[in-house]
């Protein structure tokens, strides 16, 4: 089995530079949890793997991971990131233009994602990154289903919710959804899945053609 100091190393593997690190001190002040190094390296990998244009994200932050994103998508594509709090979306907006991206890259939208996915494009996004309540996971894969195109991918942060999932003792709200949304997209025969243990868990499926 891989040890703790193990997968320590591996979300260690790649490093950030200022401007993540501006984003996660921005974080700390507002109390924002981002997504961890790993994880957020996952993401852009994944994003430049499928040559993403147009990206969804749920849960903006202070940017941490929309700037992990935009580095891995193609240089005309466009970011578009739901969140419910504006200070955070401001805080976000000085994290990508300090990271030298035009504002036609990004796309900033204050308000609820379940009020807000049903308003976005059908099949018209390449990746979904999901990174909002808990709670409202399953419904976010409902969207999600419809949002992107055949052979896109969608990804949960929190997968593993500090270590709560893998824990059959623990039957808290926000637990219990994330743990249905794993079991639902490993049954749904659309979907082709992996459960990645970086950061605090990555869930990613990809829609198949």
């Amino acid at each position: 089995m891989t040890t703790a100091a193990s997968l320590a190393f591996a979300e260690d593997h790649q490093s950030e530079d200022e401007h993540l690190v501006a984003a996660r001190r921005r974080a700390d002040e507002v109390e924002v949890t981002p997504i961890g190094p790993g994880a957020g390296a996952a993401l852009s990998f994944l994003a430049s793997a499928i040559g993403a244009k147009s990206v969804a994200e749920i849960g903006t932050g202070t940017g941490v991971s929309g700037l992990w994103l935009l580095r891995g998508m193609q240089p005309d594509g466009t970011l578009t990131s739901v969140d419910l709090e504006a200070e955070h979306q401001r805080l976000a907006r000085e994290t990508f233009t300090a990271a030298g991206y035009a504002p036609q890259r990004f796309r900033l939208i204050a308000g609820a994602g379940l009020d807000v996915m049903p308003r976005l494009t059908d099949a018209g996004y390449d990746m979904v990154f999901l990174d909002g309540d808990k709670v409202e996971y399953g419904e976010y894969l409902d969207q999600a289903l419809r949002l992107v195109r055949p052979g896109g991918l969608i990804a949960f942060d929190n997968a593993l919710w500090h270590d709560r999932v893998a824990d059959p003792a623990q039957r808290d709200a926000e637990t219990t959804a994330i743990r249905e949304v794993i079991q639902r997209v490993a049954d749904d025969d659309r979907l082709r899945s992996m459960l990645v243990p970086l950061g605090d868990g990555l869930l990613v499926a990809q829609l198949l053609p």
